[in-house]
C-alpha cells in the first residue's frame, strides 16, 4: 500500500443531540481505533464546540459547511474563522446535499475551499455524479468538472490539507453502494487526471476517499483497493459499527 494515511470521516448530517454525541464519544473512546487511521467527525454546526470538548484530541472535528468570507451579512452561515475559533480543524465542502438540495455551484464550492484553506482549515472536498449522469456515461465528465473547480482554488502547498471525497450521489443513503471495482475505477481515473492537470506529486499523495452507503460489511473490500484511501461515512458513523470502518485496513 502507499504512504497515504488512511482517512475515515463521519458526517452526522442534520442529526443528533448532546446525548447522542456523548454516546458516540463513548464508543470512540472504547475503540480501539487503528492508530494508522486518521479519524474526523462532523457534527451539526451548533454542536461543533461540544463535540470538540467530548472526543479525543487525536480525532479531528469538521464543520459540514462554511462560507467564503470571514464575516458579514450572511444570515445562517458560519465562516472558517469561526470553525478555527472553536478549536476545530476541518470542514466538509461541496457535499452532494449542498450541491443538489441547496443549489451550490462548482464555482461557489471552489471559492469556499480557497477561503477555508487560506485560514488554515483543512478541507474534505466532495465530488460525485447523480444516477442519470452515470447512466448517461458522464461520470468522468462530471467528476473532472467538479474537481477542476476545486484545483483552480488550491495552491501547490495547500494540497496536504485537502482530502477528496468521491461520493456517487446515487449511493448516498440509498443502501446502494458502488462496487469496490466501480469506486476504484473512478478513483484511479481521478488520480490520473490530477497527475495530468495538477502534478504527479499531488496525484500520488492526495487522499481520495469513498462515500456512499459505507458500512461494517463492505468497508474491508472497499478499503483493500489501491486508490481508495478511506471513507466518508454517513448513517453508520453514529453507530458503534463506525469503529469497524475506522479499522477496515486491520487484518
Amino acid at each position: 500500500m502507499t504512504n497515504r494515511k488512511f482517512f475515515v470521516g463521519g458526517n452526522w448530517k442534520m442529526n443528533g443531540n448532546k446525548q447522542s454525541i456523548d454516546g458516540i464519544a463513548g464508543f470512540l473512546k472504547t475503540g480501539p481505533l487503528d492508530p494508522n487511521t486518521e479519524v474526523v467527525v462532523s457534527p451539526p454546526a451548533c454542536y461543533l464546540e461540544y463535540t470538540r470538548q467530548k472526543v479525543d484530541p487525536k480525532i479531528g472535528v469538521a464543520a459540514q459547511n462554511c462560507y467564503k468570507v470571514a464575516s458579514g451579512a450572511f444570515t445562517g452561515d458560519i465562516s472558517a474563522d469561526m470553525i478555527k475559533d472553536l478549536g476545530c480543524e476541518w470542514v466538509i465542502l461541496g457535499h452532494s446535499e449542498r450541491r443538489n438540495v441547496f443549489g451550490e455551484s462548482d464555482q461557489l464550492i471552489g471559492e469556499k475551499t480557497k477561503y477555508a484553506l487560506s485560514k488554515g482549515v483543512k478541507v474534505i472536498a466532495c465530488i460525485g455524479e447523480k444516477l442519470e449522469e452515470r447512466e448517461a456515461g458522464k461520470t468522468e465528465e462530471v467528476v473532472f468538472r467538479q474537481t477542476q473547480a476545486l484545483t483552480e482554488n488550491i495552491t501547490a502547498d495547500q494540497w496536504p490539507n485537502v482530502v477528496l471525497a468521491y461520493e456517487p450521489v446515487w449511493a448516498i443513503g440509498t443502501g446502494k453502494t458502488a462496487t469496490p471495482e466501480q469506486a476504484q475505477e473512478v478513483h484511479e481515473k481521478l488520480r490520473a487526471w490530477l497527475a495530468k492537470k495538477v502534478s504527479k506529486e499531488v496525484a500520488a499523495s492526495v487522499r481520495i476517499i469513498y462515500g456512499g452507503s459505507v458500512n461494517a460489511g463492505n468497508c474491508k473490500d472497499l478499503g483493500a483497493k489501491p486508490d481508495i484511501d478511506g471513507f466518508l461515512v454517513g448513517g453508520a458513523s453514529s453507530k458503534p459499527d463506525f469503529v469497524q470502518i475506522v479499522n477496515a485496513r486491520q487484518n
